[in-house]
This record gives C-alpha cells, sequence and structure tokens, in this order.
C-alpha cells in the first residue's frame, strides 16, 4: 500500500496519542497542535503494548471524523477502556510503546479468496455482532485467509465459520507504523 502520511505526519500522530495517554493518566491536559493532517477525516487503530505485550487496542473504523481527534480518543480509549486489561497506570508509560493503524475504507468481499494476508485487514459483522482484526495481526499469527476469516467471527462473538453463514465481510488496508518505548519512530 502506498504511505497515506510523511514521515513528519507519522511523527505528529505517534505525539498527539502518546501525549493523550499521558495528559489521561496524569489527570493533565493535552491540546492538539494546528495541522491540515489532524482536521482531513480518518479512520484509525491505536495499538498499545507494554515491554512486547498487548495492553491495549481501540480504534475507529468510519473515516467520518478528524484525523487528530480520532487519534487522540482512541489512545485514551486504549489505554483506559479496552475491556481486556486494567487502566495503564502512570509507572508505565515510560514502558509503553504506541503502534497507529491507518485504516482505509472498508471494501466488500465474498470470501478467502479476496484477502491478501499482509495486506488487508478484516471486519465481521451479523447482525448486532462485529469483529475487526487488523492486518498485521494474521501475519504475526501465521494465519492462512480462512483462517484469518475463522478468528475475524470469533472476535465478533460469532461462530467461526459464521462468515459461510450469512455474515458480511469487508476488507480494508492500513498504513502501519509506531515507536519504541523511548519514543523513536519506526516503520
Amino acid at each position: 500500500m502506498t504511505s497515506m502520511t510523511s514521515e513528519d505526519d507519522r511523527h505528529l500522530l505517534l505525539r498527539i496519542a502518546r501525549e493523550a495517554i499521558v495528559a489521561h493518566v496524569t489527570r493533565s491536559t493535552a491540546s492538539l497542535p494546528p495541522a491540515d493532517l489532524l482536521t482531513r477525516p480518518g479512520a484509525a487503530f491505536v495499538t498499545i503494548h507494554n515491554r512486547g505485550e498487548l495492553r491495549g487496542c481501540i480504534g475507529h473504523i468510519e473515516a467520518d471524523e478528524p484525523l487528530g481527534r480520532v487519534i487522540a480518543r482512541c489512545a485514551v480509549a486504549a489505554c483506559s477502556l479496552d475491556p481486556r486489561f486494567p487502566v495503564v497506570a502512570a509507572d508505565e508509560l515510560p514502558h509503553i510503546d504506541l503502534e497507529l493503524s491507518l485504516l482505509t475504507p472498508l471494501e466488500p468481499i465474498s470470501g478467502p479468496a479476496d484477502i491478501e494476508i499482509g495486506r488487508h485487514g478484516l471486519v465481521v459483522e451479523k447482525g448486532a455482532r462485529r469483529g475487526l482484526l487488523l492486518p498485521q495481526v494474521a501475519v504475526e499469527w501465521n494465519w492462512d485467509a480462512t483462517t484469518f476469516l475463522a478468528y475475524t467471527c470469533h472476535k465478533a462473538g460469532l461462530p467461526r465459520d459464521a462468515w459461510t453463514e450469512g455474515a458480511q465481510l469487508w476488507r480494508f488496508e492500513a498504513e502501519v507504523f509506531g515507536e519504541t518505548a523511548e519514543g523513536k519512530s519506526v516503520i
């Protein structure tokens, strides 16, 4: 996928995410700097790791709000509202790494033949249940397209074969970049 942002943009977005988390955890305030990038609509996920272990991941999949606001809000939610984890504590702040995934619009698909591992993330929806897995998840776990669909169904709280039983399927791409605990960007 062609990069949607410049290196300076990526540094700015990572800084916004980190400052939002620090402000939330320390009960201080953070503000968004003026930048055209931050006012354009965007969809994104913020993933937090502490010493390499997943610590939170929350996102917004519709590009219907300004990207700067989406990144800041998702960063705070990832550190405080992910139901899988306790709230990030102040003593963890020096040890967390942030990863941002900027999402392209969703495209409907019919099944595994429409999925390229490492390129596509997935959304599965049936009834009131919806699950999303980012493109990097299938790579990290060495899944094929069918397994990726099954786990996305599972994430939605659906049977693993729900994708064959009338669930709606979408794919998307993501520009993924992050930092180390020292704040150095990695692409």
